[in-house]
């Protein structure tokens, strides 16, 4: 199926569909952006992340141009045009076309931007035997530097993380904090499950808080699980009894070797099939 994108009011084939080369989200990086899935023609917590994206807005100064009911309307037209029963969703905000210096009082109105397409992130077998994830010799940037609860389109430390996760022959990176605590990966959030409990990094950490792992913090608790958003080091992830990663685009994976050091017993553990299956249940109700 080809892609379907919606850019300031029109819509666009994938190979037609263009910016210029004056926007300031290509120039700058400025703006902010949500992924979003579809399961059986919907899109999941679509509340959730538009509450996000308005938040991120504020929170940069970017006046959204629409209203949230136009863009709810775009969201509902795009599944309908792809005729996607599954598939994935990226909405942008950027700060519109400006000119090649930095002041964004020169960009008159934002631009948004609607991609209805599909996304892999990791091959279906890792889903089976579980991923090796490494941590990543770049830090997270410092909420006191910029705040991660922003989605924005300056992705360059993710970038250059995951390149370093890429050169050690893995699919995906741990960031670590200015202390050493672990807050995320590079597009994911992670969790372990130790001695029967769930616990992940607190977001006053430096992460971005996942829809999808507030998705599964409330199944964990639905399913009578102890929950936990604490502190971590590299020492909790390595004697886990297990782990895994969540996010919109890699759902939810398993994590069965960090650094080397293999989790439990290299297997997914039976608690992330149950909050797995969980989790498939939840996205088709």
């Amino acid at each position: 199926m080809m892609a379907t994108v919606w850019i300031d009011g029109a819509w666009y084939a994938k190979s037609e569909a263009k910016v210029s080369v004056y926007d300031h989200g290509l120039l700058y990086g400025d703006g902010i952006f949500e992924g979003i899935r579809i399961y059986g023609g919907k899109a999941f917590m679509l509340d959730s992340h538009l509450d996000r994206l308005f938040d991120g807005a504020k929170a940069i100064a970017l006046e959204i141009p629409l209203a949230r009911g136009e863009i709810e309307k775009i969201v509902r037209e795009g599944i309908e045009r792809e005729g996607k029963g599954d598939g994935y969703i990226r909405l942008i905000v950027t700060r519109g076309v400006g000119d090649l210096g930095i002041n964004l009082r020169l960009c008159p109105r934002a631009s948004v931007i609607a991609i209805f397409d599909d996304i892999s992130l990791y091959p279906r077998e890792s889903y089976e035997r579980g991923l090796a994830v490494v941590t990543a010799p770049t830090r997270r940037v410092q909420g006191d530097v910029w705040d991660p609860r922003v989605k924005s389109l300056n992705y360059l430390n993710n970038v250059l993380a995951k390149l370093e996760a890429q050169l050690a022959g893995c699919s995906e990176a741990v960031f670590l904090n200015r202390e050493g605590y672990v807050t995320e990966c590079t597009g994911d959030n992670v969790f372990v499950v130790k001695g029967g409990a769930l616990k992940t990094p607190a977001p006053w950490l430096g992460l971005l808080e996942g829809i999808t792992r507030n998705v599964v913090l409330e199944l964990a608790r639905g399913l009578g699980v102890p929950v936990e958003e604490t502190t971590m080091t590299r020492f909790d992830l390595y004697t886990a009894d297990e782990c895994f990663l969540t996010g919109s685009g890699a759902e939810l994976i398993a994590v069965t070797s960090i650094d080397g050091r293999r989790i439990g017993d290299g297997k997914p553990g039976p608690l992330t099939a149950r909050l797995l299956a969980s989790f498939s249940e939840r996205v088709r109700s």
